[in-house]
């Protein structure tokens, strides 16, 4: 087991649909919180369609102690709508924002805002720095980049805006990762990235994530889990081995942190950090919360 340099982690779940999953995600959260989170993000629905979930799950993430960051999309959002959920998110405490573009809906015309960076800039505008400003960055490219260079120059742009830090899609090629640094280096982008970090658990769940996503399986991972079939232990175990050493390398790299994409689980990412040494092993049991 690994146990220094110890590397802050933060946290990211979706907000449930359900009472169900309320007090679901209320023990999931209860588990992960000996990680000791530098913070908690919410995920936020195209258009903003969970918003009032979001907005609620920061709350109780909040009124448990620690900091909550709350998604936030600009993709049909207006100036003056926005400018209503910032004043929401600073009443209720919120310091943090994650701010994206959003997935475009079909037959999509346009808004008051194109980009995440004209999101970002008008958060600034009208905030100052009221937030600290994390945005997403693609160390394998955005899907629907013209090109690697277009896309740099779109975290560029967010940076310029005003952004703190870049959290990317997940990835499972490390090389990938310092890739996009020294892309980032040889401009002289300086922002902080931090990797962000699924687990494997499900090997039909992550590829479908990917084909939407554009994040690549690696060809030895991919055929590694189809020969599993339906042996999820084995699955669980081989997606175990793969992200801990990922994680290794990337924080032997110095990446400044890790971001788990926890998809409201706790033993998948709690079995990872138990291996990296920032979890005692007793807590981190793979029957935890499925």
């Amino acid at each position: 087991m690994f146990s220094t340099p110890r590397i802050p982690v933060s946290l990211e779940f979706f907000p449930p649909k359900t009472a169900e999953g309320a007090d679901k995600l209320r023990l999931v959260r209860q588990q992960l919180y000996p990680l000791q989170p530098t913070f908690c993000s919410v995920t936020f629905g195209a258009g903003g369609s969970t918003q009032e979930g979001t907005f609620k799950t920061v709350s109780e993430i909040l009124g448990e102690g620690l900091p909550a960051a709350s998604h936030f999309t600009c993709i049909n959002a207006t100036r003056e709508t926005v400018r209503v959920q910032l004043a929401t998110l600073k009443a209720m405490g919120v310091k943090r924002l994650v701010a994206l573009r959003g997935d475009l809906p079909e037959g999509y015309h346009g808004g008051d805002f194109a980009y995440a960076s004209d999101l970002v800039a008008f958060i600034r505008a009208e905030t100052g720095d009221d937030f600290h400003i994390s945005v997403a960055c693609y160390p394998e490219t955005h899907p629907q980049a013209h090109s690697p260079q277009a896309d740099i120059h779109a975290l560029v742009a967010k940076a310029r805006a005003g952004a703190d830090v870049a959290i990317t899609q997940y990835f499972y090629n490390a090389d990938a990762y310092f890739r996009l640094l020294e892309d980032m280096d040889a401009i002289g982008l300086n922002l902080p990235v931090v990797p962000g970090i699924l687990p494997i658990t499900n090997a039909a769940q992550l590829l479908r994530f990917s084909e939407v996503c554009g994040a690549e399986i690696p060809r030895w991972i991919r055929l590694r889990l189809q020969s599993y079939g339906d042996d999820l232990e084995s699955i669980k175990a081989f997606g175990l081995d793969v992200v801990t050493g990922l994680c290794q390398q990337l924080r032997a790299g110095g990446a400044p942190a890790l971001h788990f994409y926890t998809l409201n689980q706790s033993g998948p990412t709690l079995a990872i950090c138990a291996q990296l040494g920032l979890a005692p092993v007793q807590q981190a049991p793979l029957t935890l919360v499925a």
